[in-house]
């Protein structure tokens, strides 16, 4: 089975009074109804000595939604991330392994360096190594032991000290050299498409039998300084010209998030253009004449892009074709750089007005350095709340924040849809205000 497709994975659903809808993760138990249980080695941890409750009552779950109306159901809930007074591996057993796919983001080393602490400080477990290079690495090429010694200083660098790839997702071949080599416990971080190949791996371990964790930890690109800065630049160059205009392309594949925040954050935007919310070129209510109008009211503009932006507008002959990545992603065309030509070209030929446009694509400046310190902290919630999961027998999950409150989710509800900018939404109606742009509707 060479496939990283998500496979089908049965939604554990338990209902409760007033609408209450718990959607729960595997746990080994469902499969290996007779597996032991122990003490969690937390109850004699010095660290843990100071709170007051070690660990997260088996029933506490998390609201997906806040906000509820009176008479209302209660809605869907998620398990609370955190340790359990149970465990379902003895600490001297646990062979754990790390592996890191797909592109790179900021916090990734934090992530690898907060489970090998945690797994070690919080449960005494001793047997970690890392996969080179991604899910290749599985059955392609060296492991790397990992001690807190190793990586006690990776979360001040960028990129991943695993390395990393894309595709190379063979799941006989993943799950095989798992089995050949005697870990129990898998730890994989990557965005969507890793966390369906985790979701394949999980179904193969469960149909194997085997007493085998798998744990998703999500990357999360939220690096907003850079962008600001990527936005400051292009703003001061659009400022001190006549007819500045500069345009900054984001990241952002199938959502607009980060060039949403980023611009919000600005306040030096006048434009953000986003593939949730279609644009046009030409004509009347289109972008050229918003920017004619804004270079006459102002004399300059800055215009933020994602990268999956207006790519319907790119001519056949620019676009890929369908192509797709190793990873399974369409190919896409550098859209902040043929809307710099379009623009540039248009209002040479159209309107003879001679403009100075400077085009700034800070997307790998953002990818690849280290985690600030809010990522840090998050990255170490990430990663703890995966290990005290990986212990207590869940399996089949990935780890995040709901409402504030880290929970354990099922991989079908990570991978079932994009997670996208709703342009009938508050926050999107506050950016139109914010940047005072046409809807292009």
């Amino acid at each position: 089975m060479a496939d990283g497709g998500c496979a089908a994975i049965n939604t554990k659903i338990e209902e409760g009074e007033g609408g209450y809808i718990l959607e729960d993760v595997p746990h080994l138990t469902d499969y290996l109804p007779s597996l032991l249980t122990y003490p969690n080695p937390l109850q004699d941890n010095p660290a843990y000595s100071v709170v007051k409750q070690y660990f997260v009552d088996v029933d506490d779950t998390v609201a997906q939604k806040i906000v509820v109306h009176k008479n209302g159901d209660r809605g869907i809930h998620f398990r609370r991330a955190g340790p359990r007074q149970k465990v379902y591996f003895k600490s001297d057993e646990v062979h754990a392994c790390i592996v890191t796919c797909g592109g790179l983001c900021p916090g990734l080393n934090t992530v690898i360096r907060e489970i090998v602490c945690g797994l070690h400080y919080m449960y005494g477990v001793s047997k970690i190594i890392g996969i080179d290079g991604g899910y290749m690495g599985f059955y392609s090429k060296n492991t790397v032991t990992l001690t807190p010694k190793v990586v006690n200083d990776i979360h001040k660098r960028g990129g991943t000290v695993l390395g990393t790839s894309r595709g190379g997702h063979d799941t006989s071949k993943i799950v095989d050299s798992i089995q050949d080599r005697g870990i129990n416990q898998v730890y994989v971080i990557g965005g969507d498409g890793t966390q369906k190949g985790a979701a394949v791996i999980y179904e193969e371990v469960r149909r194997r039998g085997l007493k085998v964790s798998v744990a998703g930890i999500p990357k999360t690109i939220d690096n907003d300084i850079p962008a600001q800065r990527a936005i400051n630049a292009a703003h001061v160059e659009a400022e001190s010209t006549e007819n500045g205009i500069g345009v900054v392309k984001l990241m952002g594949r199938y959502s607009g998030f980060i060039a949403m925040y980023a611009t919000l954050a600005s306040r030096d935007v006048d434009c953000c253009l986003i593939p949730e919310s279609p644009f046009f070129l030409e004509g009347k209510g289109g972008l050229f004449q918003f920017i004619r109008k804004r270079l006459k009211e102002n004399g300059h503009m800055v215009i933020v892009i994602a990268e999956g932006a207006g790519q319907d507008l790119l001519t056949e002959s620019m676009q890929s074709m369908g192509q797709q990545d190793a990873s399974g992603n369409k190919q896409l065309q550098d859209v902040g750089f043929w809307i710099s030509h379009r623009i540039k070209d248009h209002f040479a030929k159209e309107h003879n007005m001679a403009i100075t446009l400077k085009y700034i694509d800070p997307t790998y400046m953002i990818r690849a350095i280290p985690g600030n310190a809010s990522d840090n902290v998050y990255c170490t919630l990430l990663a703890q709340s995966a290990v005290h999961g990986a212990m207590a027998g869940y399996t089949g999950f990935t780890c995040g924040p709901v409402n504030g409150r880290h929970s354990y989710i099922p991989f079908n509800r990570i991978t079932e849809k994009q997670n996208k900018v709703v342009i009938t939404d508050r926050m999107w109606a506050r950016l139109l205000s914010s940047t005072n742009q046409p809807s292009f509707l």
